[in-house]
Formats: C-alpha cells, structure tokens, sequence
C-alpha cells in the first residue's frame, strides 16, 4: 500500500517546536550539567553559581533557538517549506515537488519518530525533521498504516494509537 498526502505546506513554528523537542529530548544531559553547575553553591557559597548555570542554560536554548529560526529562513532549506507531497510505503518516503519531479528517502536515514495529538514527526537529524500533520492524510487508516511502518521499522517506541493521545 502506498499512502499519498495531500499537497501542504510545513508550517515554521510547527517545525521550530518539533525541533526544539527533539533536541531537548536527545540532549536531556545539559540538565544535568546545568545541576552540577548549580550544586557547587553548596560547596562554595555564592549566588553566582546559580546565575551562571542560569545563564549558561539560556544561552544553550537560545542558541537552538537561533539555529531552528534560522532553518526556516535560509535559502538552501526553502525547498522545505513549499507545498509538498509525499508518498509513503514500507520502502522509502517520496517527497513529490509536482507528478514528475521528486527525491525519495528511504526509511535507513531516517532516526526516530514520534506522534503527537496533530502530526507524526520523523527525525533525520538533530537539525533536520519531517513532519506529516494528520489533515494531510486522506483517511484515519493512512495514519494507521503510517505508524504501522514506523513500528516494523523499530522508529515508534510507543503502542497507544494516535487518536488516544490527548
């Protein structure tokens, strides 16, 4: 079965979001450097240590922050951001530009997945994501099968369908 959605748009603060959450979600340590830093005024009692680890977790955000808005900003990514359609199946994704142009993906460069209450999210990189909103999907069943392939593939840890998030 092939899966075909509509023609969409990604959205920018949709995928700044997605980004932001999948590098918070990969790089979950920096909270602990953030702790340690922030441990030592128990060592050395000063409030300075609390204002650098502050600090230095703002400017980590930020900088993450900066990279996704500038993502969706720079002319090498525009393609991105134009009205796409896919076509899904269990051997690779085909990003369609219009019915004769097109540059398939197969499943092996994709890292992980997740679905969330509107979109399934797929991840290339920590800079680079997919993301298929559930309007783009003809049926509930494309989403089904959608995921279906996500989980074969060992890409979706989790089991409760799309529909029971909240």
């Amino acid at each position: 079965m092939i899966v075909k959605t509509k023609k969409y748009a990604l959205d920018k603060k949709a995928y700044r979001r997605a980004g932001m959450r999948n590098v918070l979600r990969e790089q979950w340590w920096v909270g602990l450097i953030v702790l340690a830093i922030s441990s030592m005024a128990f060592v050395i009692p000063s409030n300075w240590w609390w204002i650098g680890a502050l600090i230095a977790l703002s400017l980590y955000l930020l900088f993450w922050i900066i990279q996704f808005a500038g993502v969706t900003q720079l002319e090498q990514s525009k393609m991105l951001f134009e009205k796409l359609s896919y076509e899904i199946n269990s051997q690779q994704i085909l990003i369609k530009m219009n019915s004769k142009q097109g540059m398939p993906m197969k499943w092996d460069q994709i890292k992980r997945a997740w679905v969330d209450k509107k979109q399934i999210v797929l991840v290339v990189n920590k800079a680079q994501l997919m993301l298929f909103p559930f309007n783009a999907f003809k049926t509930q069943n494309e989403i089904k099968f959608v995921e279906t392939i996500l989980k074969r593939k060992g890409l979706l840890k989790t089991d409760a369908p799309a529909e029971q998030k909240a």
